[in-house]
């Protein structure tokens, strides 16, 4: 495996998974992982519904903290574990985000869209009514307004997060299609010198391809766009680093040369 770093995973902090934290760090030693970065949920006004209690992803940041730095400490000889947070972004909620995200040193912020105009993705109901085209647009329309007014991450996270969900997920999806919508996000990632994720989980969801898709990626790369982190979206141990084989593959084919992994907010470049 050429890829020993998994900068996007996700432990019992989360209100999506049940892996406790340790765990996942001696299963990452275990498969020869070098660096790992738990990138916990904070999901502020998340919709509330019966599935989806009020605070399920608001994070309890102190005590994550206080576990990540005990277990950092006892595993530094093994492995590096950084301190990161996948933040949900939504246009209304700018000031708390900015307090929150000023309040802790991060070394590694995603920056992620999980709620479109009230509604995740996630679920059925945001498809409902119409065709995977016109709830896709949405979505991507919701993205180009997150990464217009936030500035405090470091990378986009699965940019296409709509699709490994949809009624036919990326059966008739591509980045062609939707080129129109996605360029602008892209544009605005490259102008404010913020990086894309290449995010594997979408494998485990059915989908052909990662997220954003391999085409997402090359056109990011033909506009210059170099900050690329590698992530699995892993909830569970067993998943971490999952098809990361193929990610380098699809990197090196998207030409790029190097991947990226930050700490204290500062990317570093790691030859491929």
């Amino acid at each position: 495996m050429a890829i020993k770093t998994d900068f996007h995973l996700h432990s019992s902090f989360s209100g999506d998974s049940l892996e406790p934290m340790e765990n996942a760090i001696l299963h990452a030693i275990q498969i020869g992982l070098t660096h790992i970065c738990f990138t916990e949920h904070m999901d502020m006004d998340y919709p509330v519904s019966a599935d989806c209690p009020e605070s399920m992803f608001l994070l309890n940041t102190d005590s994550y903290l206080y576990d990540l730095i005990r277990l950092k400490e006892k595993y530094a000889a093994k492995i590096q574990v950084l301190f990161g947070v996948e933040i949900g972004l939504q246009p209304h909620l700018f000031r708390e985000i900015s307090v929150y995200t000023k309040g802790y040193d991060f070394d590694f912020i995603i920056g992620s869209v999980h709620v479109a105009n009230k509604k995740d993705p996630y679920y059925p109901a945001f498809y409902e009514g119409r065709c995977d085209e016109e709830a896709y647009r949405e979505y991507f329309a919701c993205v180009l307004e997150n990464v217009k007014k936030f500035r405090n991450f470091d990378v986009c996270g699965h940019l296409d997060y709509c699709v490994r969900y949809g009624k036919n997920k990326d059966l008739d999806y591509s980045y062609e299609k939707y080129k129109d919508a996605i360029d602008p996000i892209l544009y605005t990632l490259l102008e404010n010198e913020k990086g894309l994720e290449l995010n594997t989980g979408s494998l485990r969801n059915g989908t052909k391809d990662v997220s954003p898709c391999t085409a997402i990626l090359k056109r990011y790369r033909k506009l210059g766009g170099e900050i690329i982190t590698v992530g699995s979206d892993a909830h569970k141990s067993r998943d971490m680093a999952s098809d990361f084989d193929r990610a380098r593959e699809i990197l090196s084919d998207c030409g790029f040369r190097y991947y990226t992994i930050f700490e204290k907010r500062l990317p570093e470049f790691l030859k491929l």
